[in-house]
């Protein structure tokens, strides 16, 4: 126990050994390795502790050398012994729940509301705050569009850089069903986290999807035994039809509360279903977002054998009734289309593709068209037997709408999978949906419809956002819409970058990554710099300090992106502060600025410590500019719009009067720039001055800051991250290249370099 980290000696062993603010990594190691982990964990300053040693007497103890007291003593046979086995009784309590009248004629009204519940409304408010592109190997997140707005059915991770296999995940979840029937909750759940899955196409079909299962249930409570006990059945035979696992997941069964005035309140009891499969080409996915105006069919697909029903739905909720009905769904329906669904997608045949849940399928329609800018679609609904209109616009069976190309092409596969399908209509060039059926009529104006349903995600953005940068990006988000003019000699081809992407040999071009503890953009950078021709070496700031490295031998160095330090000091201060206060790695860096045949480059945290160092202009001294926290007030992620100016950049100089789409990712991101923009060599500025379009509120919309001699330069912007067309939130123009034009950044630094060599 004296070999443990402590930092209160006032801990008891009981508590040092149970306290889980001392979670660490353990691991039983080989004696011979241990002085390897050790270097390892110095370099990477991580804390290393030997703190015990395994035996042959099948006893776990925790005590303190010489010390006859063994506080904590365990016998294997104790621990992997036969667990008992907990038997619950119960009895049934069937419920009843009301089903309140509803009018065709309000159709309009309540779609207002249901557009406005949080589990329907925009999640932007969530997914402007967290980084979704760390790795560069983010293939799906959740914006998508034109107009980033957070809609995307599932998401995709790459395996690697140089494949394009991935892995897809999505989720479904059905709480207001399963209270009505907790066995149709479960099928739900796991049908709707197979039509967000659907739009991969995968490697191995549903026979390769797993599902992870996580209970919330207010078990122990009179009658919720009994649902439960049906629930975890229902899922395990509907699962076991479908041909899938779950493998793994996660119980919760405590979800209810009691107060002091002996009042108790439960949860719903639901399963939130979570499913993975290998993806065969991250680059076929399908997204919801419609891609053309004047040519396109929009189909409907069931997931469900049943008639309409609205149990459980958001527009119940609205109405304050949770019904008597809930939708449902057999195996044979679901395995079917599922199927159908992933070969129509391997032979291209589907444009556009968006899952029937929250909300119902009105929600799905204008979901398809919030992404753009233009265009919608002309609805004929006299396809559903269902004469009831608000039972076919708000009921939440499990399905999928379809935008086709060739509706006879997608009738025949659809027929060999004996799979039913509805026509809806027509996507158009008007900027509104139309829809009809019989005698009646509705026509919706999709901008009106979108801000409608933006309007909760821009209320709860004000309680974590400066309330008027907040009002900003309620006003602009739909203003400032992704255009592309890439650069005239774009092919998007490695051989015209004069890239071998299955390079083995050294080139003798150096670069080395610059890493402190923390940064998390070391890895695609390197790719990054390896792909347009880098020999890449791994210099981490222990290696500078110590004098291991020196940077000689090396060309180009590259600060990284991440959290250095976990930013306790503010963003990148802790990092410089390692290279002003540490002698040897002070005097590298000084050396490697005054060649004359180096380049630098710091993207986001590395943009920071540049800036922090005085590295792009180091005349002004202790005036010259440091990063400033967002306006906003609060880290910002985002795919934007850039230009790239006119400017003797080493690395961007051939990208000029380009328009490119760019992730970033960043707290305190703001250049603070006193003058003139004459003043600084702005080689890269975002594309709209307003926020969100300019992220932080940057003077000029300044995105980049390179030194008077083109040499050095500080992005925020994260273009290591956007190589591939993949990378891209949006990637109209360049889907299906080999590579985007951020590579060519990269390949100008290599020229450069083996210019002045030669």
């Amino acid at each position: 126990l004296e070999n443990f980290p402590v930092g209160d000696p006032t801990l008891s062993e009981k508590e040092l050994i149970g306290n889980e603010s001392q979670e660490r990594m353990g691991l039983v190691i080989d004696p011979k390795s241990s002085e390897y982990l050790k270097n390892v964990s110095a370099r990477e300053r991580a804390p290393y502790y030997e703190v015990g040693t395994t035996g042959d007497n099948d006893e776990l103890t925790f005590k303190r050398s010489g010390s006859d007291q063994v506080p904590f003593h365990l016998k294997m046979n104790h621990l992997f012994g036969s667990s008992p086995k907990t038997i619950l009784t119960d009895k049934t309590s069937p419920k009843q729940f009301e089903t309140k009248p509803y009018e065709a004629s309000r159709v309009e009204e309540y779609l207002e509301k249901v557009l406005q519940l949080e589990a329907v409304a925009s999640k932007d408010w969530l997914t402007n705050k967290v980084d979704r592109s760390v790795t560069g190997k983010v293939a799906i997140q959740q914006t998508v569009g034109e107009i980033q707005v957070p809609l995307n059915n599932l998401g995709v991770m790459a395996l690697d850089y140089t494949s394009k296999k991935g892995m897809g995940t999505s989720i479904g979840h059905a709480p207001a069903a399963a209270l009505i029937d907790p066995g149709a909750g479960s099928r739900l759940s796991v049908t709707e986290s197979l039509t967000n899955l659907v739009w991969a196409p995968l490697s191995h079909g549903l026979n390769g999807v797993s599902l992870s299962a996580n209970w919330m249930w207010p078990a122990k409570n009179d009658g919720e035994n009994a649902r439960l006990y049906k629930a975890v059945k229902d899922i395990s035979e509907f699962t076991s039809a479908l041909g899938i696992n779950i493998p793994t997941g996660k119980d919760s069964l405590s979800m209810a509360q009691k107060y002091p005035d002996g009042k108790k309140v439960l949860a719903p009891g639901s399963v939130i279903v979570s499913s993975v499969g290998e993806v065969s080409d991250v680059s076929k996915v399908i997204t919801p977002n419609l891609k053309s105006t004047n040519t396109g069919e929009l189909i409907y697909i069931p997931f469900s054998n049943g008639t309409f029903a609205l149990g459980g739905s958001s527009f119940g909720q609205v109405l304050n009734s949770l019904g008597e009905n809930t939708p449902d769904t057999t195996p044979e329906v679901v395995v079917k289309a599922f199927n159908a669904i992933q070969q129509l997608i391997q032979e291209d045949f589907i444009l556009a593709g968006h899952d029937v849940a929250s909300g119902g399928l009105i929600t799905t329609l204008l979901e398809m068209a919030f992404p753009n800018k233009n265009g919608g679609a002309d609805i004929n609904l006299t396809g559903f037997n269902e004469t009831d209109i608000v039972k076919i616009l708000f009921a939440e069976n499990p399905a999928v709408v379809l935008q086709v190309e060739s509706i006879e092409k997608v009738s025949e596969v659809l027929g060999q999978h004996q799979v039913d399908f509805t026509s809806l209509g027509q996507t158009t060039d008007a900027r509104n949906i139309k829809l009809s059926k019989d005698e009646w009529q509705l026509e919706l104006s999709i901008d009106d419809m979108r801000d409608i349903w933006f309007k909760t995600s821009h209320l709860l953005d004000r309680e974590q956002t400066k309330p008027e940068l907040a009002d900003q990006r309620f006003a602009n988000f739909k203003e400032q819409p992704l255009r592309y003019r890439f650069p005239k000699n774009y092919t998007g081809r490695f051989t015209d970058y004069g890239i071998d992407s299955k390079r083995r040999s050294a080139t003798g071009i150096k670069a080395a990554i610059i890493r402190e503890k923390g940064v998390n953009g070391d890895r695609e950078m390197a790719y990054a710099l390896y792909l347009a021709g880098f020999d890449v070496k791994d210099v981490h700031m222990t290696d500078l300090v110590s004098g291991r490295e020196d940077l000689s031998d090396v060309h180009m160095i590259v600060f990284v992106g991440g959290f250095s330090n976990s930013d306790v000091l503010g963003s990148a201060k802790g990092w410089a502060g390692s290279f002003i206060y540490n002698e040897k790695a002070k005097t590298a860096l000084d050396n490697f600025y005054k060649r004359e045949d180096t380049l630098s480059l710091g993207v986001c945290n590395g943009c920071q410590v540049m800036m922090e160092l005085g590295l792009i202009y180091p005349e002004l001294g202790d005036d010259h500019p440091r990063m400033h926290h967002n306006s906003s007030g609060k880290f910002e992620s985002a795919f934007v719009n850039v230009d790239v100016q006119e400017s003797n950049s080493v690395m961007f100089g051939s990208l000029a009067d380009s328009r490119l789409g760019i992730w970033l990712a960043h707290g305190e991101g703001q250049f603070v720039l006193p003058g003139k923009p004459y003043d600084y060599n702005i080689p890269v500025k975002y594309s709209y001055e307003a926020f969100p379009g300019n992220p932080n509120g940057s003077s000029f919309a300044t995105a980049a800051l390179a030194s008077k001699d083109g040499r050095h330069l500080a992005i925020m912007p994260h273009l290591e991250r956007s190589i591939f067309p993949w990378n891209w939130a949006h990637n109209e123009g360049i889907k299906g290249n080999e590579v985007s034009p951020w590579i060519e950044p990269f390949v100008n630094a290599r020229n450069w370099i083996k210019n002045m060599h030669q």
